[in-house]
């Protein structure tokens, strides 16, 4: 099986800089939130639709994210 409906795009979730990464595979829609500066995932979830995936990763990460301490340098 080969990706189709492949989408990247930059956007901020709770103050933070991240990428949302959408593709299908087959009959579902993997949807991976990444950190943007250094890459790391932060959130991924699946559904049978594009929003639904990107809607369930969306909720994931702002739950990730708000429970991340940060420090001023």
């Amino acid at each position: 099986m080969k990706p189709e409906d492949y989408s990247r795009r930059p956007e901020e979730i709770g103050g933070w800089a991240v990428t949302i990464e959408t593709y299908k595979l087959g009959d579902v829609y993997h949807c991976t939130i990444a950190n943007a500066d250094p890459g790391a995932r932060v959130a991924r979830a699946d559904g049978p639709t594009k929003a639904e995936a990107e809607r369930a990763a969306r909720v994931k990460a702002e739950r990730y994210l708000a429970q991340t301490r940060t420090f001023k340098v």
